[in-house]
């Protein structure tokens, strides 16, 4: 998957690279490994204004997704990849989670990726049926990808 990276707050390489990494493999899974994805990471200041914008919800919240499939944009005919969306991370949130939750930075950062990534391809957790699809896919992802919850 193509994959970019903006990062607004200063992230280990190590982080990056797992990101990549994830991107890449779910990817594959999902029949979308020429698709191109974006990835910002960023801080509670910044997720705040764009969760009050976009959402309407007016606090910091740990990821955002914004998936070009269910937007109104023009396909683009005779194009090769499909722009799958943005995916937006708080990385503050993702630190004081990954305390909270007793597991790893890193865990807490490839977990919000992969919940990101699964609302580009169209899952949800509103009805709780849909919840436990998602929930399980996230599972999978996870374990495909070796990262437990140390």
């Amino acid at each position: 998957m193509n994959t970019i990276i903006n990062s607004e707050v200063a992230v280990d390489e190590k982080i990056t690279a797992e990101i990549l990494r994830a991107a890449e493999v779910i990817g594959k899974i999902y029949g979308v490994e020429n698709a191109e994805l974006s990835i910002t990471l960023t801080d509670d200041k910044n997720i705040h204004a764009l969760n009050k914008k976009y959402r309407g919800i007016d606090r910091p919240t740990d990821v955002l997704s914004f998936a070009f499939r269910e937007s109104d944009e023009p396909e683009i005919i005779g194009g090769e990849t499909e722009m799958l969306g943005d995916i937006i991370i708080s990385i503050e949130r993702a630190k004081i989670q990954a305390a909270d939750f007793g597991h790893s930075f890193l865990r807490e950062i490839i977990f919000l990726e992969v919940h990101g990534l699964l609302h580009l391809l169209g899952y949800d957790h509103i009805e709780e049926a849909d919840r436990l699809e998602m929930e399980a896919e996230q599972d999978f992802i996870m374990a495909e990808l070796k990262i437990g919850r140390d």
